[in-house]
């Protein structure tokens, strides 16, 4: 089960006079983190580096930012997918203390401050939602609206034609349950359809 953050957090570490400040976020896609970074930057003029990776599906990226190729972006996404997250930014902001770490060097410092980051982090399972609707007749409306209030599904819209239509979300893996209850309760005359 992928797991995203609560909030961001935060941690520093100095290896060889150099700073490491890293900042895990969630992040919903690389626009987004995009636009985080460039406010980092402009944060920390004075920064050598700004190193970021993204992992949101389809939009994942790693970006080394000038740290020799494979030092800095690819390690940190790496902690992340370990990590099992999904939908979150790692990035370190790197002022260089005048001591070359080397590659291997390096691939732990931003390793480290990632992961360090992560440790006071508040996870939080990602849970798949879907959506579904039932059209029936109008006095079967209240059972509805009881049986989708006991499930704890979130109502998202009713229109009313010549039937009653309901439309909500709920954790997919929920759904079966529920559908078998509406069409019980309602005696086969409701017609359900799940997205």
């Amino acid at each position: 089960m992928p797991f995203t953050l609560a909030a961001p957090a935060h941690h520093q570490l100095i290896i060889k006079k150099s700073q490491f400040i890293a900042c895990v976020e969630p992040m919903a896609d690389r626009a987004s983190a995009q636009a985080r970074v460039a406010a980092l930057r402009a944060e920390h003029p004075g920064a050598a580096h700004v190193c970021w990776a993204l992992l949101a599906g389809g939009q994942s990226a790693a970006v080394d930012d000038g740290e020799p190729s494979g030092t800095a972006g690819r390690p940190m996404l790496e902690v992340l997918r370990h990590q099992q997250l999904e939908g979150v930014l790692a990035s370190v902001v790197r002022y260089f203390g005048g001591v070359k770490l080397g590659a291997g060097g390096l691939v732990r410092a931003y390793t480290d401050s990632v992961a360090q980051a992560l440790q006071s982090a508040d996870k939080i399972a990602q849970v798949a939602l879907c959506e579904g609707s039932a059209t029936a007749a109008y006095p079967l409306e209240g059972v509805l609206r009881r049986e989708l209030a006991q499930a704890g599904a979130q109502l998202l819209a009713v229109s009313h034609a010549s039937e009653v239509c309901l439309r909500w979300r709920l954790p997919a893996d929920q759904m079966p349950a529920l559908s078998v209850r509406l069409r019980e309760v309602c005696a086969g005359r409701v017609q359900l359809t799940l997205d």
